[in-house]
């Protein structure tokens, strides 16, 4: 998805998670996140997956509150893929309520310590790909 220099990080930690009966006898898994991004602030989250536990697609919308009161919202689709035992690697695209198209590739894991709600995404933002830059690993202008 992306190549190039970060221009931020995101983490989030799930908050809840509701299972619903999906299209063709899935599961949708929607997971409400909150966190923080650079050059967003504080991040809420909400993204409703769907496929096996291997691999799918998810949707997403989120609003968040910038450090100088004002506020951002915005929508998106992306896919998830397993990288390992209770690890995924998620991909990306928001359009942000500024006109922005903003890319992200996040790890997702499951943390066995948790006594709360187990999940948690990290990753980083990468330049503008509308002028060909764009970052692995990283959330950024799409």
């Amino acid at each position: 998805m992306a190549s190039g220099k970060a221009i931020g990080e995101f983490s989030l930690k799930s908050v809840t998670s509701t299972l619903t009966p999906g299209p063709g006898g899935s599961v949708l898994n929607q997971v409400n996140w909150e966190g923080t991004a650079t050059g967003f602030g504080t991040v809420f989250l909400t993204s409703t997956f769907v496929g096996g536990p291997k691999s799918g697609t998810f949707s997403l919308c989120l609003t968040s509150f910038l450090d100088d009161g004002d506020g951002l919202s915005g929508n998106g689709e992306g896919r998830y893929d397993s990288t390992g035992k209770n690890r995924w690697r998620t991909q990306a695209v928001t359009l942000i309520s500024d006109g922005r198209r903003v890319s992200s590739e996040g790890d997702c894991r499951q943390d066995r310590d948790s006594r709360n709600l187990p999940l948690s995404i990290s990753g980083r933002s990468p330049r503008d790909p509308l002028r060909g830059r764009r970052g692995a690993g990283r959330v950024g202008l799409a």
